[in-house]
């Protein structure tokens, strides 16, 4: 090495050092300098777009009968560590709009395997699993505690809006004007006279 590549090396971490002095200084005048952060006494507001493990979105006061999960399975053939567990139910419920539908028997996410990637809230055509921002999930054991299950995984459409209110402000509306176009076509096909 020449002396010039000593002096490229030695230059480098005297500026490196000289930012570390004038943030470490300037912390004792300018909080903004403060860059630790004091958790969890302390907390920063996530971003709206932050994402961790997914939920069940249900519609409604009762977590059972509004889920707008019908067990279509898509979700769970779609996920790449496929940690999604879906049993189909063998009978029909009526959902929050009165329609008889399929609903999941059992509907289980291991957090342990899940990668937080989002395939599964792309896939669905329901728009009932969306991504969390909670991130603290730690559990004393490591299997069973690991599995999050339907009653763990359903929050309400409150709850989304809370989280994501942009994003469930767009959801709500694809699925009101889809709802308005099943109206009228639903309306033509009982008014329509019998032949005999």
């Amino acid at each position: 090495m020449s002396n010039t590549d000593y002096e490229m090396i030695g230059s480098g971490i005297l500026s490196g050092m000289a930012v570390t002095l004038r943030n470490f200084v300037g912390s004792y005048f300018e909080k903004d300098r403060l860059i630790t952060e004091q958790y969890p006494e302390e907390r920063k507001p996530l971003a709206e777009n932050y994402r961790n493990f997914p939920f069940l979105v249900f519609d409604g006061d009762d977590p059972h009968a509004g889920l707008r999960c019908v067990a279509c399975q898509i979700c769970e053939k779609e996920c790449p560590p496929q940690c999604i567990y879906i049993i189909k139910s063998k009978d029909k419920k009526p959902d929050y709009t009165g329609k008889p539908q399929f609903y999941p028997a059992t509907f289980d996410i291991d957090i342990s395997v899940c990668m937080s990637c989002q395939i599964c809230v792309e896939v669905c055509p329901f728009e009932a699993i969306k991504m969390d921002k909670v991130f603290e999930l730690s559990r004393r054991e490591r299997f069973d505690a690991l599995l999050m299950r339907k009653g763990e995984l359903a929050k309400s459409n409150g709850y989304y809006h809370d989280i994501h209110p942009t994003e469930s402000a767009e959801v709500d509306a694809r699925l009101a004007e889809a709802a308005a176009k099943k109206k009228p076509a639903a309306a033509g096909a009982s008014a329509a006279p019998a032949t005999t």
